[in-house]
């Protein structure tokens, strides 16, 4: 017993030591983006750097807020076009298909989650910027080439953790709505969809995580032209485009205003993580 007790023991330290490095290795690295960003907050002004219009390394101005608006619309597109379908995806899955329709699709959306993102990349290049040219005029490299390759990259993220969460209502749930009447649709629709809902929010909060974050293939098919987007057919940078076009030779305040990019991109991440655990914990609460 004393045996026992003492690897159950060592495994609980060791398990909370990994834990603490993570959290302090989180930690060490806001501090070093904060350290890195200060100078350039304070030779432009936070309000001047977030919402300034203009980048121009040359010319020493740094606004970001295109940017931002790049980000924010590529993303946003994005999840219209990938949630409906991954919702959809899981609860066919999960709730109608056969088991060995499901056996088969599971892996195959599994492995689309690990295609790395350059594939994705020259998959918009040679198919989707092409499509768009023809259709809407102009080079093709737009919010909406970059949308639509980010929306297959974060399907699979979002079919498997909604799969997961629909898979986590009891079946108890389901046996007594059937008792009642119900057939299949109206027990999705009123009981299956509104139990999962805190796993299917967390799922498109964690996709729009990953979409926001995405770099090679926005890189590859957005034009990264640092203006204010004013259609879905125009060209434009994201934060994380703009950090590795010009990381590579940035000095002096043009490399701390990169910093101060990644940072901004960090808060937005942190605070889409932040919404996450509230969502799920203000509907474990009401469950």
């Amino acid at each position: 017993m004393s045996r026992r007790y003492l690897s159950d023991n060592l495994i609980k330290k060791g398990l909370m030591v990994i834990t603490s490095l993570s959290v302090i290795l989180i930690i060490l690295m806001l501090i070093f983006m904060l350290i890195e960003a200060v100078p350039a907050f304070y030779e432009n002004g936070v309000l001047n750097f977030v919402f300034g219009l203009n980048w121009s390394a040359d010319n020493g101005q740094f606004g970001i807020f295109p940017m931002i608006a790049g980000s924010v619309y590529v993303t946003l597109i994005a999840l219209v076009l990938a949630v409906p379908i991954s919702i959809s995806c899981a609860i066919f899955l999960e709730e109608i298909a056969p088991a060995n329709l499901k056996n088969l699709f599971k892996p195959i959306i599994q492995t689309l989650a690990g295609i790395p993102s350059v594939i994705y990349g020259f998959f918009g290049l040679t198919l989707i910027v092409p499509i768009i040219r023809n259709t809407f005029g102009g080079s093709g490299f737009s919010i909406l080439a970059a949308a639509i390759v980010l929306a297959l990259m974060i399907l699979p993220t979002i079919i498997s953790l909604t799969q997961d969460a629909i898979n986590s209502v009891p079946k108890h749930y389901r046996e007594a709505s059937w008792g009642l009447g119900s057939n299949q649709w109206q027990c999705i629709k009123n009981i299956v969809v509104p139990v999962a809902l805190p796993g299917i929010v967390t799922a498109i909060i964690l996709g729009l995580g990953r979409a926001i974050g995405e770099t090679l293939a926005v890189l590859m098919l957005a034009g990264n032209v640092s203006v204010f987007p004013t259609s879905i057919t125009s060209p434009v940078r994201t934060l994380t485009s703009n950090i590795a076009l010009e990381m590579g030779y940035a000095t002096g305040i043009h490399y701390n205003s990169l910093f101060a990019t990644a940072l901004i991109l960090f808060i937005i991440i942190l605070i889409l993580m932040m919404a996450s655990a509230y969502l799920q914990n203000r509907y474990a609460l009401r469950g």
